[in-house]
């Protein structure tokens, strides 16, 4: 599948953790749950996907680094209001905001690799700027952005950590 001797593989591999692990602790936001170490597995492997995205050879500025940029400025507020302010105040509804917005970049990605790699996706829109991408991509912004909103009401109730 994917080596992960090779940087690629290795990205790929931590991107994959990422989301997995991530919607994980989505679901924790959404029932007022917390799980420290999966939440700590989570934003590393966010931080480590978007770092690593920049050790690939490149000639200018391309989307794929916008789009890591704006992944590594949310996780540099959400893991202050995780561990330096502790959810505390206003940083308790900020966090799942972060939370959403980094899992969500990371499908944003995971969405583009695919319509660019998968043979059956790539026919539908070989450059991406067709209507069947278009609408993969917005059918799930609308549902992060109602994960967002679900996430930010259950974070109000006091957390139970599961583990």
């Amino acid at each position: 599948m994917f080596n992960p001797v090779t940087w690629t593989g290795f990205h790929t591999w931590l991107s994959l953790i990422a989301i997995a692990v991530g919607f994980v602790v989505l679901f924790d936001l959404f029932a007022g749950r917390d799980r420290p170490r999966l939440t700590a597995i989570f934003l590393a492997t966010a931080v480590a996907t978007s770092a690593t995205g920049f050790g690939f050879p490149f000639t200018g500025l391309l989307p794929s680094h916008i789009v890591g940029l704006v992944a590594l400025v949310v996780l540099a507020v959400t893991l202050p209001a995780r561990y330096h302010f502790h959810r505390a105040g206003h940083w308790n509804w900020i966090y799942p905001v972060g939370v959403v917005i980094s899992l969500w970049l990371l499908v944003f990605v995971g969405i583009a690799q695919s319509f660019a790699k998968v043979p059956a996706l790539q026919a539908l829109a070989p450059t991406q700027s067709e209507p069947p991408f278009a609408i993969a991509q917005l059918a799930v912004l609308a549902l992060f952005v109602l994960a967002g909103i679900v996430a930010v009401r259950g974070s109000r109730a006091p957390a139970r950590h599961a583990f």
